[in-house]
């Protein structure tokens, strides 16, 4: 299968996707410490060229460039290559998808939505390991006490912290958390 991958600009800086015929197969959000963004993104998807975008790779940056200028986008719409991703991360990622922008959820509330409070740990893993950062948006899922928690994207906490002001949350101790199922 065909992989491509291209770099794209935001309102937080350059970001990079990858993808193939079944959907996106990764994002890379902006560097902070200097590096070559396009080298990155080619270590990380090494079976990808360079290229242009097909149409629904093109939607699904706009719907990304837009959300980081802050228009309320879901990003439902985006489909993702989600072959090589186990159960349980699936599930979470499923989760973490429905929460609108500008709302949060904890590890915690994750968990339990999983039936068990226990795998907070293995949410925040699985968090960590997100592939597609902006789509599967894990900067809306928060420590317990609504903490801003850890961020393993470039920029750490502090863009995920960025990123949830763009989408009009507010301070971090008083985030909306999001109630829906």
């Amino acid at each position: 299968m065909t992989e491509g991958f291209c770099l794209f600009d935001t309102a937080i800086g350059v970001c990079g996707v990858a993808w193939n015929a079944r959907g996106l197969t990764g994002v890379m959000l902006p560097l902070t410490e200097g590096g070559d963004p396009r080298a990155r993104l080619a270590r990380r998807h090494p079976n990808a060229m360079e290229s242009a975008p097909t149409a629904e790779v093109a939607a699904a940056i706009e719907g990304m460039q837009a959300l980081l200028a802050g228009e309320k986008r879901d990003l439902l719409e985006v489909r993702l290559d989600d072959a090589k991703i186990a159960p349980l991360a699936a599930q979470v990622y499923g989760i973490s998808r429905a929460i609108p922008p500008g709302q949060t959820l904890t590890y915690g509330d994750i968990a339990r939505r999983l039936g068990d409070l226990s795998l907070s740990r293995a949410v925040g893993q699985a968090l960590g390991a997100n592939p597609w950062p902006i789509v599967v948006p894990c900067h809306r899922i928060l420590a317990a006490g609504g903490k801003k928690g850890g961020f393993s994207a470039p920029g750490g906490a502090d863009t995920k912290l960025r990123m949830l002001e763009i989408e009009g949350a507010l301070a971090p101790d008083t985030l909306p958390l999001f109630s829906g199922r």
